[in-house]
């Protein structure tokens, strides 16, 4: 075997044969057909760089080690520090590449990463940067940091697969992988993940035997559900998660806040379907609009959603300073989907963001009257200053989308800008309130992404601006990335809060460029973006896994079916109490506090005032969707999250999905999904003349499906067991059916009504029930 010479010289000096080289010149044929034809630094060996030596040498210069900077190609190309000689990456030469012989070393003292880092790149990562440097070592803008460009579709000549501008680009990777897509999922599948995408409901019956029959296309269904008023509801559900929406205002000291009529505010600017660039800015900077009306003051609240203390003897500046970073990091992980809160205490370890940097984007949010400390939780006002005041004549004119349920006035806090005066913004050394350094900064934004144009005001309508900017290259990608999540259960970017070098790279990067891009020609019209999603042959595709699925793609990366995928908290709920007829399709509104364990909040000794003691509601305000369930942040409802629900302290963009013990038990016991159980048994008994029917009408509610014929075998079977046992029993019978606050039926048979409400129980504990399939 012949070695290459540039496989072991370094500057020109012989080094030690190690086995690390050994490996290049023996496996390279090995492993050859997984390393690219053409290595690119963003999508091969940033995300190698990022993983194992950003921490040392990257761009915070605080951490560097040796001088050593490899994120840019100034710092991997320049002189070594501590030796003028050699060079990290000298493009073309692996001889010359001080990186490739430390990767490649064997010995302790040489060996990059270093033993004690307990990092260690595999032969496939020291491949790719070896043929990296030996084709250039071009460095290249991080993908995040470009603005997108609207790609063409590639062709596809694939039968029945359609033509539409998704399908092309989800069709070339799929192939690429040798993957066929899957055939269009049966009707009644296909409407229940629409409504529950759409709606957050599950379709009724009728809708079910329309779609199924034939007598509504598919595009009507979409336009038809996109009108719904509960549409705003479930795309709220979303942005209340990025809000940090919450019905108290944290901290120990926990006491009641009536944040609510901005709640209302989401869900009507999602029905009424307002811009996604108006929708922002109003969020953002309503009050600095030329004569800003109510309802964009009210829409500020967006800004005043994080923590407020009301505890007594705390430092005013701190907790000041604490909303004021809340705000500068909801804004970079809304519109940037950038980890900025990194550089409150030191420049960014792994993105080119600086601690000024931070701080200049920190500026913007800086000059508002809001005080750290305003009074303590024994206070009459439900919220803090500045604030504005919904009064019962407000909800007759502007404010009409606000359910005010009695003529007491509201107060939510908002967002205004300090009038006489500039806050003085200066970087905090070590992010800590009391220790300001250096000269005051000027509000700007991170250069690396883009400069912020002088031309634009300098405060937060300027800011908004300047992220709507059609150059901008994030906000758009970011919200696109955030609804193909919602529909897909994960974005074409996996890491939707971050975009930045230790972000996941997009799957689909021509695919999510082309939406981001559409999506800002068109208006920013979130209506339109989810209807192109939606009208996809990659969303109507069977869920049906198949074997080759497993072995190419198990992770689904590639879409070649339809993920499967369990619903949020809140809509478990909502689908109970909708299927069932319980559900009270009231929108907004003050929260509502459900059926919930008791002394969980006494347990917790956090609660002040109102939330002293849980005080469970009464009548029909048990029966509203879970987005209107109260959320105390210090003890947010078990019952959602035992799902995976938000507990709402911070800016959340995307939820996990566990799979526990508890959640089976909570849908077996939980008195919601036994109450809606015993309400369905109760009135498809009398309305239904046979068990069979009322069997069938259950399942098609619940399922949204009609059965099979083995599943009707099944499911009689066990109603007739359950009649016998209750027939043995009609005590059990009788406290079964006492679940719940709802008023009973008088039941002639209650033995037969107990069995159904059992069947239907059954029917709700299904995997299939809860998830999109």
């Amino acid at each position: 075997m012949k070695l290459k010479k540039d496989s072991y010289l370094l500057t020109g000096i012989l080094f030690p044969l190690f086995a690390g080289v050994l490996v290049y010149a023996c496996g390279e044929a090995e492993i050859s057909e997984k390393i690219p034809e053409q290595v690119s630094y963003n999508f091969h060996i940033r995300p190698i760089l990022s993983d194992n030596c950003f921490a040392c040498h990257g761009p915070d210069a605080n951490k560097r080690e040796a001088g050593l900077r490899l994120d840019n190609e100034e710092g991997a190309y320049a002189a070594l520090k501590e030796n003028p000689e050699n060079h990290a990456v000298v493009p073309g030469s692996l001889r010359k590449s001080m990186v490739f012989s430390r990767i490649s070393s064997e010995e302790p003292d040489q060996m990059m990463p270093p033993p004690e880092s307990n990092l260690k790149l595999s032969e496939r990562d020291k491949q790719l940067i070896r043929k990296w440097i030996q084709q250039g070592a071009e460095y290249e803008t991080h993908w995040a940091f470009v603005p997108p460009q609207k790609h063409t579709p590639p062709e596809n000549n694939h039968p029945g697969w359609s033509s539409h501008p998704i399908d092309k680009f989800v069709f070339d990777n799929m192939s690429s992988m040798g993957l066929q897509p899957n055939p269009e999922a049966e009707r009644a599948y296909q409407l229940k993940r629409l409504s529950l995408d759409l709606t957050g409901l599950p379709p009724s019956t009728d809708e079910v035997k329309s779609f199924v029959g034939g007598e509504r296309t598919w595009e009507e269904m979409v336009d038809y559900y996109l009108e719904k008023p509960a549409y705003g509801e479930k795309m709220a559900l979303l942005w209340l998660d990025i809000s940090r929406y919450a019905d108290s205002f944290g901290y120990q000291n926990d006491n009641i806040r009536t944040q609510w009529p901005y709640r209302d505010w989401v869900i009507h600017a999602f029905n009424q379907n307002l811009s996604y660039d108006t929708f922002l800015t109003w969020q953002f900077a309503g009050d600095l609009l030329p004569e800003p009306t109510k309802e964009q003051l009210l829409a500020t609240a967006f800004n005043r959603n994080h923590k407020i203390t009301e505890e007594e003897g705390v430092i005013d500046e701190e907790y000041r300073v604490e909303y004021v970073l809340d705000k500068t990091n909801t804004f970079s992980k809304v519109t940037l989907g950038i980890t900025m809160e990194c550089a409150q205490c030191h420049d960014h370890k792994y993105d080119p963001v600086s601690q000024q940097d931070y701080f200049s984007l920190y500026a913007f949010f800086n000059n508002t009257p809001e005080k750290g400390f305003e009074g303590g939780a024994g206070s009459p006002v439900r919220a803090k200053t500045p604030l504005i005041w919904v009064e019962e004549e407000d909800t007759q004119g502007i404010l009409s989308f606000v359910n005010h349920p009695d003529t007491a006035k509201v107060a939510v806090s908002i967002m205004k800008d300090l009038q006489d005066s500039i806050r003085p913004t200066h970087v905090l050394n070590r992010g800590v309130y009391d220790a300001p350094t250096g000269d005051p900064l000027t509000a700007a934004t991170p250069a690396v992404i883009k400069p912020f144009d002088s031309d634009l005001p300098p405060n937060r309508l300027g800011l908004i601006q300047w992220a709507l900017a059609e150059d901008h290259p994030l906000t758009s990608r970011v919200f696109v990335n955030l609804i193909w999540q919602e529909i897909f259960g994960q974005g074409l970017v996996p890491s939707a809060g971050d975009f930045g070098m230790q972000g996941k790279l997009p799957t689909h990067p021509e695919l999510l460029d082309w939406l981001a891009v559409d999506f800002r020609e068109n208006g920013w019209d979130i209506k339109r973006l989810i209807k192109v999603l939606v009208t996809s042959a990659t969303y109507r595709q069977s869920a049906v896994i198949q074997p080759e699925h497993l072995e190419k793609d198990p992770d689904n990366v590639y879409l070649a079916r339809y993920p499967r995928l369990r619903l949020h908290a809140e809509l478990i709920r909502d689908y109970m109490l909708s299927s069932s007829g319980l559900l009270v399709p009231e929108i907004g509104g003050p929260s509502v506090k459900p059926y919930q364990p008791e002394g969980l909040w006494e347990a917790s000794s956090s609660g002040r005032g109102e939330l002293n003691v849980y005080r469970q509601d009464k009548g029909d305000k048990l029966y509203r969707r879970g987005i209107y369930t109260f959320i105390k942040l210090t003890l947010p409802p078990p019952s959602l999250l035992i799902f995976d629900g938000s507990n709402r302290d911070i800016c959340q963009v995307s939820r996990n999905r566990t799979n526990t013990p508890l959640q089976a038990l909570a849908l077996l016991n939980d008195p919601m999904v036994l109450e809606a159980s015993r309400v369905m048994a109760e009135n498809l008994i009398t309305t239904h003349s046979s068990p069979e029917e009322a069997i069938e009408e259950a399942f098609i509610r619940v399922l949204c499906r009609f059965p099979k014929d083995e599943e009707r075998t099944a499911l009689l079977n066990f109603f007739q067991e359950e009649s016998e046992h209750y027939k043995e029993d009609p005590q059990e019978a009788k406290n079964l059916l006492a679940v719940g606050e709802s008023p009973q039926k008088e039941a002639a048979a209650p033995e037969r009504t107990a069995a159904l409400m059992q069947v239907i129980v059954a029917l709700y504990n299904l995997e299939e029930t809860l998830t999109k399939t």
